[in-house]
């Protein structure tokens, strides 16, 4: 093993230690984050030239730019761990044990997706793996995710639960409401907000009078980190899954940018 000094700085809120600043890995691991990266970040390119040529119906969220993200997750969890996310949720889908062709089969309304092609864009979903979504509602998976985490305290399992978010969600009541149930509860639940600057076209300073987002819980601990660098997001997740079900529940920024519009 290699060991790699991380260069952007964590930024912590309510918390007293922070993930380490370098992380050790292998050549063999270097090499599937790439595969894995890579892959994902064909797959979306190759869908959205379909959606382009209106082969794929309904709505197309893409999720390139933003892999380092879930592959980095997946690399300091497990899939005992629970998943919730936006309706950007492809990438997810692939990463939790499905094949390219089984995420465009269901964008292209074929039978051998997910959801039998019924689904599409926004609703892969894989139950055997712990990964509950893809919602197209705007911040619909935060209480979901909550509720996630209740199952795992209430089964005394050892896992948490990771609910994704956009900057855009930030501001949905129903995250606050939630967040206050796990809290009082001390749930194993992170809340992740992927912040790729803009949700949709509005820019987060005109949506958000606060986008300092790892802040955003206020009593609850919150840390922001590099989510364009695959080896931060997995330390930083190891440290969140860490605080989680040893202390309750903890929001985390990753900083990320998406290269292709809403």
């Amino acid at each position: 093993p290699v060991t790699v000094d991380l260069k952007k700085p964590y930024l912590l809120h309510k918390l007293e230690s922070e993930p380490p600043m370098t992380a050790e890995v292998t050549r063999d691991e270097l090499l599937g984050y790439y595969s894995l990266m890579f892959r994902m970040r064909r797959m979306e390119i190759s869908a959205d030239t379909l959606y382009k040529a209106k082969h794929v119906k309904g709505f197309c969220h893409l999720y390139d730019g933003q892999e380092a993200i879930c592959v980095g997750m997946e690399a300091g969890a497990t899939w005992g761990d629970s998943v919730v996310t936006s309706y950007r949720d492809h990438a997810w889908q692939l990463s939790r044990g499905d094949t390219v062709k089984g995420v465009l089969c269901e964008l292209l309304g074929k039978q051998g997706g997910c959801a039998k092609g019924m689904g599409g864009s926004m609703h892969m979903y894989k139950a055997d793996a712990n990964f509950y979504g893809g919602n197209g509602i705007v911040g619909s998976q935060a209480p979901l995710g909550a509720g996630m985490a209740f199952a795992h305290k209430y089964n005394n399992d050892g896992c948490c639960a990771f609910a994704l978010y956009g900057d855009g969600a930030s501001n949905q009541g129903q995250l606050f409401e939630a967040l206050n149930m796990a809290a009082l509860m001390k749930l194993p639940l992170v809340y992740v907000c992927e912040n790729n600057q803009y949700g949709m076209g509005t820019s987060k300073k005109r949506s958000s009078a606060n986008d300092d987002y790892y802040t955003r819980g206020g009593y609850v601990p919150g840390i922001k980190c590099d989510g364009m660098n695959v080896l931060s997001v997995r330390e930083c997740t190891k440290f969140l899954k860490k605080h989680a079900v040893e202390v309750g529940p903890i929001v985390v920024e990753f900083d990320t940018y998406r290269y292709h519009g809403h």
